[in-house]
C-alpha cells in the first residue's frame, strides 16, 4: 500500500490484527518495547509497556487474593454452620421422649443459630398427644398453606397466622416458615416458624437451601409423633 494513498487508511484494527498474528514482530524490534510508553492506569503518569504489564499483574494478583480470601472465609462459615447443624441433630438424637421434640428442636435453633424466636406446630399426629401445647391453634387454611410450599418461604410478616405462635408475634417484622414433611411427596404435618425483628433478617431474595435441609431434618425427627410411630 503506498503510505501516500488515503483511501484505505490503516486502522488500529489493522495494527492489532498485524500484531496478534505476527508473534515476532516485537522480537525483531526488541528495541521497541523499551520505548513505548502507556497509561499507567492510575492517574496520567505515562510509563514503560513493561511497567504497565507489571502494574496489571500486580492487579490481577490483588484480584485473585481477595477471592481467595473470600473462599476462605466462605469455606469457614461454612464448617462452622455444619458444626453447628451436627450438634442440634445430635441432641434430637439424644432426645428420649418423643413429646419432647418440637421444645428441642426450637430451642437448638435459637440458641444455635441466633434465631429470635421460633415455634412449632403439628397436626395429623398420634392421638396420645392431642392437647399438647405444639398441637393447638392451627386452623385448616394453614395446614392448605403449608402443604402448598415447595419450598421453605421468607418474607415480611404480612398477617401469617404462624406469628401468632410466637413468645411475641408484634416483634415478627420478617418470618420463615418451613413445612414439616414425611418425605418431598407427602403432604405437610406441621410448620416450623422463625422470626426476628429485622425485617431484613428473613428476605424474599435469601437463598433457602439451608432453611430446607432444617426442615428436612426436623420433619424427619419430628415423624416419631405420627400415628404409625411408637408414643412415648
Amino acid at each position: 500500500m503506498n503510505p501516500t494513498d488515503h483511501t484505505n487508511p490503516i486502522t488500529e484494527d489493522d495494527i492489532a490484527n498485524f500484531l496478534a498474528n505476527t508473534p515476532d514482530f516485537f522480537e525483531r524490534h526488541a528495541d521497541l518495547l523499551a520505548t513505548v510508553q502507556l497509561s499507567s492506569g492510575h492517574g496520567a503518569r505515562a510509563v514503560s509497556l513493561q511497567e504497565r504489564q507489571a502494574g496489571l499483574l500486580r492487579d490481577k494478583i490483588k484480584s485473585l487474593e481477595s477471592k481467595i480470601v473470600e473462599m476462605i472465609r466462605h469455606g469457614s462459615e461454612n464448617v462452622a454452620i455444619s458444626d453447628k447443624l451436627q450438634q442440634c441433630t445430635r441432641n434430637l438424637l439424644l432426645t428420649a421422649h418423643a413429646r419432647d421434640l418440637p421444645e428441642t428442636l426450637v430451642r437448638e435453633l435459637k440458641a444455635r443459630f441466633d434465631v429470635p424466636q421460633a415455634a412449632i406446630k403439628l397436626w395429623r399426629i398420634n392421638g396420645v398427644f392431642t392437647g399438647e401445647s405444639f398441637t393447638v391453634g392451627v386452623s385448616s387454611d394453614t395446614q392448605a398453606f403449608a402443604s402448598s410450599l415447595q419450598a421453605p418461604y421468607c418474607g415480611v410478616n404480612s398477617g401469617f397466622e404462624a406469628a401468632s405462635w410466637l413468645p411475641e408475634p408484634a416483634l415478627a417484622m420478617s418470618v420463615a416458615l418451613v413445612p414439616l414433611r414425611e418425605d418431598a411427596s407427602s403432604q405437610a404435618f406441621g410448620m416450623l416458624v422463625m422470626a426476628s425483628p429485622d425485617a431484613q433478617r428473613f428476605h424474599a431474595d435469601m437463598g433457602v437451601d439451608f432453611l430446607a435441609q432444617i426442615g428436612d431434618l426436623a420433619g424427619a425427627a419430628l415423624t416419631r409423633l405420627l400415628p404409625m410411630a411408637m408414643a412415648d
